[in-house]
Parts: C-alpha cells; structure tokens; sequence
C-alpha cells in the first residue's frame, strides 16, 4: 500500500467505524466492484472517496466525476486525496475541469487543490487560468492570499513568459512579493 492510500485509508477507517464495508473496499482488487460504489444510492461519503481515489490511481476514467466534486469539497483533506488520483487518472478532462474550478470566482476558497493540480499538470489551460485567478487575488487585503500564492508559486513552477506582467504585479503585494519575485527569476 502506497503512502497516499494509507492516509486516506486511515483517515475515512475513523468515518466508516472500521465498518467490513470500510474492508472490502481497502482491499477489493475489482475494478468493477470500486465503480459501482460510486453510483450506488445510500453509499457514504468516505466509501465513495475511498472508490473513488483507487479507480483514479489504477487509470480508470469512471472516477472523473466524483474525484472531480471531492477536488472541491469544503474538507481540504478530500481535495487532496482527489487531486491525487486525478493527476495519476490521465483523463483529458481534468484540466479543462480544474481551471474551472479554480477560476469560479464564487469558489476561490476552494481553489487552492485546483490550483495545484493544475500546475502538477502543466496542461495547456494551466498557465491561463492562473494568471485568471491571480489578477482577481492582488489586493492587499485579499482575504485568499493562501491561493494567490499558490498561483505565484505554479506560475514560477511553470516558467511561462505570459505571466510576467501578473508576477509584477504581485511583487508589490505584502504576502507575495517574495515568492513574486523568485517566480520571475524562473520564467522564460
């Protein structure tokens, strides 16, 4: 067992009551068996993350959807186990799917996860859609500077020339000035 299921797997054994569903779903090999977690009515939340996070890690696209509304859940845990899987799914849609998120302006709380897989992806949407959410996060007393960071830092990581003017900008913020600074070292 790889670290990343051991920590969700000890997360959700507390969710569940260490329930012989919680077992079976651990340790079932069956593809099959983990998909259809995912659409049967009266499942709990912990079951259908924990099917959800094993199909995505073996490559298998019936978990998109579903690691899709776990990568923006209010449990940041959640979103990282999600992030997680959708990264190692390699379904076309995840980056289109992410930068939605992380671009919904109504969900900027939530688009730190977003944000993250976007830059783990190096996707062609990646690049635009933080420089989206980073031009929306400059004020001073942006109360999601948490997220504005995370942009700076994917920008920085994804070396893009487009970004420069949007890192300039951030320079002047008191929270990104540094990390603004270093991204710009690191672009094109």
């Amino acid at each position: 067992m790889d670290e990343d299921l051991r920590s969700l797997v000890d997360r959700v054994r507390d969710e569940s009551g260490g329930s012989a569903s919680y077992a079976r779903l651990v340790a079932t090999e069956d593809l099959d068996e983990l998909a259809a977690v995912l659409t049967e009515r009266g499942r709990p939340l912990w079951a259908r993350e924990t099917a959800a996070f094993r199909l995505g890690c073996a490559g298998d696209r019936r978990a998109f959807e579903t690691l899709v509304l776990l990568l923006n859940h209010r449990d940041p845990e959640r979103c990282v186990s999600a992030s997680y899987a959708l990264a190692r799914l390699g379904d076309p849609r995840t980056p289109r799917a992410a930068a939605a998120l992380a671009t919904n302006e109504l969900r900027t709380a939530y688009a730190l996860h977003p944000i993250r897989l976007l830059t783990a992806l190096r996707a062609p949407e990646s690049v635009p859609a933080l420089i989206s959410t980073l031009e929306r996060l400059l004020a001073p007393d942006e109360p999601h500077w948490r997220v504005a960071l995370a942009c700076v830092e994917g920008l920085g990581t994804l070396g893009d020339g487009r970004a420069r003017a949007v890192l300039e900008a951030a320079r002047d913020h008191p929270r990104l000035g540094s990390a603004a600074t270093d991204a710009l070292s690191r672009l094109a």
